[in-house]
């Protein structure tokens, strides 16, 4: 037995998510602690995302806040459970994602692992992706080998559906390797339109977007998207969807209610969802669903209707709490890792083979 923590920072960039697991025969989720991000980190982590003005330094001093922030709340989680850093194995990081672009060799996390090591006296594991990507891979997503592990023995064929600020996807089938790719926008879009439109961090519960009607035409424009025609391995970021594609969109299209837009959004990512999955694993008998999408009520029912044949339900229903997956799947990360165990799979990322993955930074 041992005791890993695992940080993660996703695409939506509200907070950061850190979870303490035992790792013996299974990962049990022993604590957890959140922390927002600071506004005006997020602004500068967004903006770069894109191109601008000195950003080399800009992106060292942002990552040196992303560390000290990650390592504030580590300490916390640990005095809350009475821990020591010498109690923890390592600590696996994530980092924040800044550019994902695989087709062009390339992936980048920010998070000085260095100074993360420094502030905790704990060695970190980071840098999960690159490997990957170096391998030929996506670098992404890199959960599905996780769902695998956690909920494989609950049927013959599942699907296990993350919906953080992308959605991806683990087909996890008996005697067959596992499967998974992104299948497109999660909350960014709708979180994105909602903060222009009310200045609102996201729609809770699906309620502005359910006061809305679906546009079929901005739906199917939207959908006519290439990256929604391929079957994967592939994976997808704010370099394709973003407010900047939406616009485009809309500026050929009859003005719509802001509402309507935010219903058109949440379908598309139901229906970008749905869509992938049944063309990509035939006969789905449940669909358990986490991040924070599973607490996107209008969402969760758009599934259920989209997909009547399989139970649709959040990993809660299975003993996972849905917000502290991913955390808890670096945390693994680190641990294999440690051991030398490859955690990539060839089938979800088209990788030339099974890797080890993450760079150490002994304590």
């Amino acid at each position: 037995m041992a005791l890993y923590l695992g940080v993660m920072s996703g695409t939506s960039l509200d907070g950061l998510d850190i979870a303490l697991i035992e790792q013996g025969e299974q990962p049990e989720l022993l604590a957890t602690h959140y922390l927002p991000m600071p506004g005006d980190l997020r602004q500068e982590l967004l903006a770069l995302c894109s191109s601008g003005p000195d950003e080399i330094a800009r992106a060292a001093l942002a990552e040196n806040r992303w560390a000290t922030l990650a390592g504030e709340g580590i300490r916390q989680l640990l005095a809350r459970q009475g821990l020591q850093a010498d109690a923890i194995r390592a600590i696996g990081s994530h980092g924040q994602t800044i550019r994902h672009e695989p087709a062009r060799g390339f992936t980048v996390q920010i998070g000085n692992p260095a100074l993360l090591a420094e502030l905790t006296g704990i060695s970190v594991v980071a840098d999960f992706r690159r490997r990957d990507v170096a391998a030929g891979g996506q670098g992404a997503p890199l959960v599905p080998a996780f769902h695998e592990t956690l909920f494989g023995h609950l049927g013959k064929h599942l699907a296990v559906l993350n919906v953080g600020g992308f959605s991806n996807l683990s087909l996890i089938e008996q005697d067959k390797p596992v499967h998974g790719f992104d299948c497109g926008p999660g909350n960014v879009l709708l979180d994105a339109w909602i903060e222009r439109k009310h200045g609102q961090a996201y729609d809770a519960d699906g309620a502005w977007a359910a006061s809305g009607v679906v546009q079929a035409g901005l739906l199917n424009a939207l959908l006519a998207d290439p990256f929604f025609a391929g079957s994967g391995p592939k994976s997808t970021g704010r370099e394709v969807f973003n407010l900047a594609w939406l616009d485009g969109h809309l500026a050929r299209l009859p003005a719509y209610r802001d509402e309507d837009v935010q219903a058109t959004l949440l379908e598309l990512t139901a229906r970008s969802i749905i869509d992938s999955l049944i063309n990509a694993q035939q006969g789905t008998e449940a669909l358990l669903v986490c991040g924070g999408g599973a607490r996107n009520g209008a969402l969760m029912a758009r599934l259920g209707q989209l997909l009547p044949e399989a139970r649709v339900t959040s990993t809660g229903a299975h003993g996972v709490d849905p917000d502290w997956v991913e955390a808890m799947a670096f945390a693994w990360l680190a641990h294999c890792c440690l051991e030398g165990i490859p955690a990539n799979r060839p089938s979800v990322t088209a990788a030339k083979g099974l890797r080890v993955l993450g760079a150490i930074y002994p304590a």
